[in-house]
């Protein structure tokens, strides 16, 4: 059994299910998740594998100082690698790097004010905690993903929305990562749909939606229990995602 096993498990039921909430891209986009005291190594997919295919026994480990690995056998995709090593190089609070480009966070993302404002619960979790890049340059090499990390060493900083491209979600666990993310995704949606009514927004006061984010940020056990739960299902109907 490789190392490392139950944190493949639950990289490998975040991967299944981020596809089967549709917030997958064919066979791009990452995930990663630090398995070392100083955060320099960690587990990411394998190159161009689609997510709802990925057990815990195909995910690869990387040492994020080590880029000849993109000269090696069955070596990751170069721009995971730009972006996920610079990310577990450069920021502590990355323990875990999720990136996506899910429909309405990528809509938000081309918007000239990609702000979200806390018209809701989910969108006031986000209140004055989402870094926004404008400054794209393309795909995620090494210099763009460099450029990306240095966006999110901030610690009020978990969700990079990046202009043009797509989001990026960083925490303590995949539990909170993937938690965060889905919100992220919800918050988003929310904001696009009530933008399409043409209506005007019944936008918080920033003192509320502060009290609100806090108080979301205190609540027990929700990321726990909401990997958990995916855990569940998945095994409820014989998933191979722990194989």
């Amino acid at each position: 059994m490789p190392d490392h096993w139950q944190s493949r498990v639950d990289l490998a039921a975040a991967f299944r299910w981020t596809a089967r909430l549709g917030m997958d891209e064919a066979v791009a986009n990452h995930f990663s998740l630090a398995v070392n005291a100083a955060g320099t190594r960690f587990l990411i997919n394998p190159n161009q594998v689609h997510f709802a295919r990925i057990c815990a026994s195909d995910l690869l480990e990387l040492d994020a100082h080590d880029s000849g690995v993109l000269q090696a056998p069955g070596a990751p995709d170069p721009t995971a690698w730009g972006l996920h090593s610079a990310l577990h190089r450069r920021c502590a609070l990355a323990r875990c790097v999720m990136h996506l480009h899910p429909v309405f966070a990528t809509v938000l993302a081309s918007l000239a004010d990609s702000t979200l404002p806390p018209i809701d619960q989910n969108t006031a979790t986000f209140f004055n905690r989402v870094a926004v890049d404008d400054a794209f340059g393309g795909l995620a090499f090494e210099a763009e993903g460099e450029r990306c990390a240095a966006l999110l060493t901030d610690p009020a900083f978990r969700i990079l929305l990046l202009g043009n491209h797509g989001v990026v979600a960083i925490g303590d666990s995949v539990a909170d990562t993937f938690n965060r993310l889905y919100h992220f995704e919800r918050a988003a949606g929310t904001y696009i749909r009530a933008l399409q009514t043409g209506q005007p927004l019944r936008v918080m006061d920033a003192r509320t939606a502060e009290q609100t984010a806090v108080e979301i940020e205190n609540y027990p056990e929700q990321a726990e229990r909401h990997l958990a739960e995916i855990k569940a299902i998945l095994d409820s109907e014989g998933s191979d995602h722990a194989r």
